[in-house]
């Protein structure tokens, strides 16, 4: 298994941008797909972009054109391009991996570990 550890969350304002990174540490990084999940006030996490062992990527609605996943294997990191934030995107972040399986990307049930995330804060 692969453990990561998320940086670069913030305080910004509406219409703001932010870049969260996640490195990774553990063999065949690029074999995992990667997930980026939010927590919401009510504990639930939702997956907001995913990115696939091929490179292929999936977003939930609400963050597509304003989010962009993608990924380095070459560093063991992925990255997630934060543009135009909105006080509904405020939340703890967190960075998943996963080999495929038969679930959905953005359940989170699916990934077995998870990382003390890194809080994102967007003020109106």
């Amino acid at each position: 298994q692969v453990h990561l550890v998320e940086s670069g969350g913030g305080s910004v304002q509406a219409g703001g941008s932010l870049r969260l990174s996640c490195v990774a540490s553990g063999k065949d990084f690029s074999s995992y797909s990667l997930t980026w999940f939010r927590e919401l006030p009510s504990k639930a996490r939702e997956g907001l972009a995913a990115i696939d062992s091929d490179g292929d990527t999936r977003y939930r609605d609400s963050v597509k054109g304003r989010f962009t996943v993608s990924r380095d294997n070459a560093k063991n990191t992925v990255i997630l391009e934060m543009t135009g934030l909105k006080p509904e995107d405020s939340g703890m972040y967190y960075c998943v991996a996963k080999r495929a399986d038969a679930f959905p990307w953005y359940n989170p049930a699916s990934y077995p570990n998870w990382g003390q995330g890194t809080q994102v804060s967007v003020s109106s």
